[in-house]
C-alpha cells in the first residue's frame, strides 16, 4: 500500500469498499483508530462524493485494489459455524490490522525501509536453551533428595505428555513441585513439536509475574523473555514496541492484561492479540479467573483452540474443573500428571487445624499468632488485617511484627518483602510475625512453619496453606490453622463458596485433596449457575450481537452503560492515588508536581511514580474526609490524585475506618 494521503475518510472508505465480501468484519477498517464498535455503525456508512473520489484516487495509484470491489465473501467459511468464532476473528483481525498500521507508521516516521518485526522463533533452539539453563540452576553437588526426584518425575511426565495433538492440558502441579519451570518446559516442548510461535504466560497478580519472569529469564536470557504487566518497567523504546504487541518468542503478563484484552475494543489494547493464534498460552493460578466471567472465557479460550490452533495449559495446585461447564462439555482435557493423587501425597508438606466451631475470638486469635516464633497470618479484608497486626504487635513487642496489603504502595511492600525474606534465612533469628491480606497467597515465595488463615473459599486455604513449609525443611509437617472468627462477616463475594467450603472440608476432609476438590467445583459450579448466571449470559449476548461495545462497557440502558454487566476482569472501580509521604530516597512529590505542570517527560515520570501508586476504591476515595487528603494531578482526570494525608509506616494509608470489602 502506498504511504500518504489519497483524501476523504479512509476507515470509512476502506470499510464501505471491504463491506459486502467481508460483512462485519469490515468493523475492524472502521475502528482501527477509534476502536470497535457494532455492526450498526457499518450500516450508517453511505457512498458520498468526497469517498467516491477518494476510491477513484486511490485505484488509480493501486489498480489491483479493483480486485476488491467484487468477488467470493473474505469471512473463512468457519467464522459462519458459530457468532462466537466470528466474533474472535474479527478481533484477531482487528489486531493484526491495528498492528500493521502502528509498524508501517513507525517504518515511515523512522524512514526504515521496511516495518520492524521480529523474525520467526527457532522454537528447537530456544527449547535447548531453556534446558540447559534449567540444568544449571537446579545443578546441586550432593545427591538429590527424595523432593527432587518428586519434582523430576513431575517435570519429565509433563513434558513428555505436552507432545500431544494441541489442545488443552492441565498441569496439577501442588506447591513446591516446580510448576514455575514444568509449566514452561511443558509449553515449550509442546511447541516445538507442533511448530507454534510463543509462549505466552500468564498469571493472576503482578507480584507473581515479576517473580516467575525473573525466573524464566535465568533460564532463557532477557533478550528471550518479554514482561508485559502494568507494573513493568519499560524505558528501552524497543522494549516498549514489543510489549505493545507481544512481538517476543516469551510473554510473561497478567490474566487481567490478557482477557480485558481480549474482551476490549481498543486499538491500544487490542493490537497484542493476533499473537494468541498459533501460540501456547499458560494460565497459571487458573483458580483466580473470575467465576463471573467464566463462561465468556472458556468460550473464548474454546474458540482459540478449536479454530486459531491456540494450545492452552491449566497450570495450578488448585484445579477447577472447567469441563463441567457447558462451555467445554465438548473440549477433551489432557492432563500432564500421571498420578496426581499420589504426587500430591508425597508432596504434602502441611496438616490442617480446623477451629470453626466454637469460633475464636480476634483476641484470642491474636493471642494464638502471639505465642508463636515465626508465623504468617492472612484474612480477608485490608480492616482485619490492620487491626490484628496492631493487636499482635502490642503483644509482642520483642518480636518483628510486618504487615501487608494494598494500601502500601508496591515499593512499600517490596522493602517490606524482603524484609521478610532476609529474617526468614536467618537461623535461630528474631521472631518473625507477619499479618496480610490475600496479595501472599498465590506465588509469593514466603516459607513459615504456621500459617493462620481466616476462613475462605477451599482454593484460597489450600494457596495460604503453600505458605507453610514450603521447603519441606520443617520436621513433621507445617501447620495451617483454618478459622472463623466471631462477630465477623464472610465477605459478600466469598459468601457462596465459604458456604461449599463448609460443606465439603473440615477435620479429616483437607483442601488439597483432588477429589474431594472436584466435587466441590462441581457442586459450586451448579449451586452458582454458572453456566446460565446472567453477567456471563449477557456478555455472550453481545458478543453474539458483535456489540463490542456493549462488552467492554456494558449494555446501554437510557443512554447510560450498566458497567456491572460488562467484561471487566477487576471489578473495583479505583481511584489511584500516588503516595508522596512514603519515606523513599525520591522526592516522590517532586515527581508529581513535574507531572502536574506537564513535563515534557510525563510518560516516563509516571512509570517511574507506579512504584508509589496504591489504588483505592472509589466508594472510598470519594467519601469527604478522604477526598480532602487528595489533590488531582493531571487536569481532567479524576482517577489520578497525589495522597497528602499521613501515610503509616507500618500499614500504608489508612483511611481511618472507611472499611470495604476486599480480598487485598
Amino acid at each position: 500500500m502506498t504511504r500518504g494521503k489519497v483524501g476523504g475518510d479512509h476507515k470509512s472508505l476502506g470499510a464501505l469498499v471491504l463491506g459486502d465480501r467481508a460483512l462485519d468484519a469490515a468493523m475492524a477498517v472502521l475502528g482501527h483508530h477509534g476502536g470497535l464498535t457494532s455492526p450498526g455503525e457499518l450500516e450508517k456508512l453511505t457512498w458520498t462524493p468526497d469517498l467516491q473520489t477518494a476510491w477513484a484516487r486511490f485505484v488509480a495509484e493501486v489498480p489491483e485494489a479493483r480486485g476488491l470491489e467484487a468477488g467470493p465473501s473474505l469471512v473463512p467459511v468457519s467464522w459462519f459455524e458459530s457468532e462466537f468464532v466470528a466474533d474472535i476473528g474479527i478481533r484477531l483481525v482487528f489486531s493484526a490490522l491495528v498492528d500493521a498500521d502502528h509498524l508501517d507508521t513507525a517504518a515511515h516516521h523512522h524512514m526504515y525501509a521496511e516495518p520492524r518485526v521480529r523474525p520467526p522463533v527457532d522454537m528447537a533452539g530456544l527449547l535447548r536453551r531453556f534446558e540447559a539453563g534449567r540444568a544449571v540452576m537446579l545443578e546441586k553437588p550432593d545427591e538429590p533428595s527424595e523432593l527432587d526426584v518428586v519434582r523430576t518425575r513431575l517435570y519429565d511426565d509433563a513434558v513428555r505428555l505436552a507432545k500431544g495433538e494441541p489442545g488443552v492440558f492441565r498441569l496439577p502441579a501442588p506447591t513446591g513441585s516446580g510448576k514455575t519451570l514444568t509449566a514452561a518446559g511443558a509449553a515449550l516442548h509442546h511447541a516445538a513439536v507442533h511448530g507454534k510461535s510463543r509462549v505466552i504466560v500468564a498469571v493472576p497478580f503482578t507480584t507473581i509475574t515479576g517473580q516467575n519472569a525473573e525466573v524464566y529469564r535465568r533460564v532463557l536470557g532477557t533478550d528471550v523473555v518479554l514482561e508485559h504487566h502494568s507494573n513493568a518497567e519499560l524505558d528501552d523504546y524497543r522494549l516498549r514496541l514489543s510489549a505493545e504487541n507481544w512481538d517476543a518468542p516469551f510473554v510473561v503478563t497478567t490474566t487481567v492484561q490478557l482477557f480485558d484484552s481480549l474482551f476490549g475494543r481498543k486499538p491500544s489494547r487490542s493490537r497484542k492479540l493476533h499473537r494468541l493464534a498459533n501460540a501456547v498460552v499458560v494460565l497459571d493460578e487458573v483458580q483466580a479467573l473470575p467465576i463471573s466471567l467464566l463462561v465468556p472465557i472458556l468460550d473464548a479460550l474454546r474458540t482459540l483452540v478449536k479454530h486459531f490452533r491456540t494450545t492452552v495449559i491449566l497450570a495450578s495446585a488448585t484445579q477447577p474443573t472447567f469441563e463441567h461447564l457447558k462451555a467445554w462439555e465438548d473440549l477433551k482435557v489432557v492432563p500432564l500428571v500421571e498420578a496426581p493423587v499420589e504426587i500430591f501425597s508425597k508432596l504434602k508438606r502441611v496438616r490442617y487445624e480446623w477451629q470453626l466451631d466454637p469460633r475464636p475470638t480476634w483476641e484470642q486469635i491474636a493471642s494464638q499468632i502471639s505465642g508463636e516464633g515465626r508465623a504468617l497470618a492472612i484474612v480477608n479484608t485490608v480492616g482485619h488485617a490492620r487491626e490484628l497486626h496492631r493487636m499482635v504487635r502490642d503483644r509482642r513487642p520483642d518480636a518483628t511484627v510486618l504487615h501487608l496489603s494494598t494500601r502500601m504502595c508496591p515499593a512499600h511492600r517490596k522493602v517490606e518483602l524482603d524484609r521478610i525474606h532476609r529474617l526468614l534465612k536467618e537461623k535461630n533469628g528474631e521472631p518473625v510475625l507477619v499479618v496480610s491480606t490475600q496479595l501472599v497467597e498465590a506465588g509469593v515465595d514466603l516459607d513459615f512453619p504456621v500459617v493462620f488463615r481466616a476462613l475462605a473459599p477451599s482454593e484460597a486455604l489450600q494457596q495460604a496453606a503453600g505458605r507453610a513449609n514450603r521447603e519441606g525443611k520443617i520436621p513433621g509437617l507445617g501447620r495451617v490453622v483454618v478459622f472463623d472468627p466471631d462477630g465477623t462477616k464472610t465477605p459478600a463475594f466469598y459468601q457462596s463458596a465459604v458456604d461449599k467450603t463448609r460443606a465439603f472440608f473440615g477435620p479429616g476432609r483437607d483442601p488439597d485433596d483432588p477429589v474431594l476438590l472436584d466435587a466441590y467445583y462441581r457442586s459450586l459450579y451448579t449451586g452458582l449457575n454458572v453456566d446460565e448466571a446472567r453477567r456471563g449470559s449477557v456478555i455472550q449476548f453481545n458478543r453474539s450481537e458483535r456489540d463490542f461495545e456493549a462488552v467492554a462497557y456494558g449494555p446501554e440502558n437510557d443512554g447510560k452503560r450498566d458497567g456491572k454487566l460488562a467484561f471487566r476482569m477487576i471489578d473495583e472501580d479505583p481511584v489511584t492515588v500516588i503516595a508522596t509521604r512514603y519515606e523513599s530516597d525520591e522526592n516522590i512529590a517532586d515527581l508529581v508536581d513535574q507531572v502536574r505542570v506537564g513535563d515534557k517527560q510525563a510518560g516516563r515520570i509516571l512509570r517511574e511514580l507506579r512504584r508509589y501508586m496504591v489504588p483505592l476504591p472509589r466508594r472510598i476515595a470519594t467519601a469527604p474526609e478522604v477526598r480532602a487528603l487528595c489533590r488531582p494531578v493531571l487536569a481532567g482526570d479524576g482517577d489520578l490524585w497525589e495522597w497528602v494525608g499521613p501515610y503509616d509506616p507500618s500499614v500504608g494509608i489508612d483511611e481511618q475506618g472507611n472499611e470495604v470489602e476486599t480480598v487485598w
